[in-house]
């Protein structure tokens, strides 16, 4: 009896081993209000998993410092990795290390550099292609295909900032908005501080744009801000942004932003979770996992408004 005990135990043991799992996930930065989101849908879903533990790192957005939390992570023989990146550029020497110790990488949200994906790594995230050009063809909407604009864009290290300006220069540059032009366009590095900065200068320098086109909701309520302490008129310029975040939707309520486009954080979260664990247990998935991006305006905002 008391052997069949010991063997009971020993079984019980090596179930509960099987199943518990320990995923690593760094963050680009947590001091970032979509990223916070973001981390807190990774969280959350993960709770919700029986015998999961996850590990965050912040990597303060440094590029150095997010390796050797990969490094660190591969040394822990961790079941699987969850990288934001801070720098897609910089997303092949990751990939390498992961593939060298046989763990699987998950990247989320932002983009990875890599020409191709190998086996047991997966990005989980939205088409940037359709987010500028959401935004961009609104805003060229309201505008009736003609007029000036200035493009706020985020870190130039970021596949999504490149994208969703190339996104805009691509939609004026079709028959309906060939009437825009754009003014300027400066990166703000995603920083609602300095956005408010740039666009202060903008309008300091005596341009006079039609519209404000931001590659987030960060940088568009910065600008915002500039426009409401130069005395410029509610609406009198467009302003519009990426992310629907509680702040960027607030705006939008108080009739000072006219255009987001949603980007499913939860979604994103949930997604990257699950491809890992499906990843770390042997099975397969698409190398891409797309979660849609969406417009939005004052009038679908209700909709939105419980979301990210």
């Amino acid at each position: 009896m008391k052997r069949l005990l010991l063997v009971l135990a020993a079984s019980t043991l090596l179930s509960t081993s099987a199943f518990a799992e320990t995923i690593g996930v760094s963050m680009a930065k947590f001091d970032d209000n979509f990223l916070t989101v973001l981390r807190n849908a990774i969280k959350d879903y993960a709770g919700s998993k029986s015998g999961l533990d996850v590990q965050f790192e912040d990597a303060q957005n440094d590029v150095g410092k997010q390796l050797n939390q990969i490094q660190n992570f591969v040394a822990q023989k961790v079941d699987a990795i969850i990288v934001n990146p801070v720098d897609t550029d910089a997303t092949p020497k990751m990939t390498q290390l992961a593939v060298a110790a046989g763990i699987p990488l998950v990247y989320v949200n932002r983009m990875p550099a890599d020409k191709e994906l190998p086996a047991k790594v997966a990005f989980v995230g939205s088409d940037e292609r359709d987010s500028g050009t959401l935004e961009m063809k609104q805003v060229c909407k309201l505008m009736g295909g003609k007029g000036e604009i200035v493009v706020l864009m985020g870190e130039l290290s970021n596949q999504a900032a490149r994208q969703r300006t190339q996104d805009v220069e691509d939609v004026i540059k079709s028959p309906e908005c060939a009437g825009i032009k754009i003014l300027d366009k400066q990166s703000g590095n995603w920083d609602r501080t300095q956005g408010t900065d740039l666009v202060t200068n903008w309008l300091s320098a005596g341009l006079k744009p039609s519209a404000i086109v931001s590659n987030n909701d960060e940088m568009a309520i910065g600008a915002i801000q500039a426009l409401k302490q130069a005395g410029v008129p509610k609406g009198s310029i467009i302003v519009a942004g990426v992310d629907a975040t509680q702040d960027g939707l607030a705006a939008m309520k108080a009739g000072d932003l006219q255009v987001t486009v949603f980007q499913n954080a939860v979604g994103q979260g949930k997604g990257a979770v699950d491809t890992a664990l499906t990843l770390a247990k042997g099975g397969k998935t698409e190398s891409f996992v797309w979660v849609p991006f969406e417009l939005v305006t004052p009038d679908n905002l209700s909709k939105y408004e419980a979301k990210n």
